[in-house]
């Protein structure tokens, strides 16, 4: 049987096991004390925390992170701005993106979310008002949520990876793990 862990990546940490950049290498998944064998289904930027799933099956990961299944994966973002409609309404639609139009999104204003602090904390500015948003996307190209989030004029300050489908990161802290 396939093994499945659900990850709580931590903010600056890779995504992967390795970092080649020399002469510095920047914190990786090695560092989290992981089980040997398994590997990420999908990424999660570097400037993004949240749910990361690691299998030690291809199926498994090839059906998790292959856009053709749509499964769906829930962010909370906090954005730079006050959304209104006019800002929400082209997400749902789908916007167009350098590398060509987005699937429509699921998205809606949510209240602040109960997360951990977050390790640079977010620049607090005081003449700039912040929101949370709730985006469901069912594909998962580079940085997309930050992209399409900019594409409408509110800039991601913060990026929590919260679901994917029907795994959740909740009750886990940033760098824990536990089997799914």
């Amino acid at each position: 049987m396939a093994r499945l862990l659900l990850l709580n990546k931590p903010f600056g940490v890779l995504s992967q096991f390795t970092d080649t950049r020399s002469p510095s290498p920047r914190p990786t998944l090695s560092g989290l004390g992981l089980p040997a064998g398994v590997y990420p289904a999908g990424r999660l930027d570097r400037d993004s925390e949240g749910l990361l799933l690691l299998t030690d099956d291809g199926r498994t990961q090839a059906h998790i992170s292959d856009p053709r299944h749509k499964m769906e994966k829930t962010y909370w973002a906090q954005v730079e701005g006050d959304p209104s409609e006019a800002h929400l309404e082209p997400l749902r639609r789908g916007v167009t993106l350098a590398d060509g139009p987005t699937r429509p999104a699921k998205v809606r204003r949510i209240a602040l979310p109960a997360l951990w602090p977050r390790d640079p904390p977010i620049r607090v500015r005081q003449t700039v008002p912040d929101a949370w948003l709730e985006i469901v996307i069912t594909e998962g190209r580079n940085r997309q949520v930050r992209r399409m989030t900019a594409a409408v004029g509110l800039p991601t300050l913060r990026l929590v990876r919260w679901r994917i489908g029907d795994w959740t990161v909740d009750g886990l802290a940033p760098g824990e793990w536990r089997e799914a």
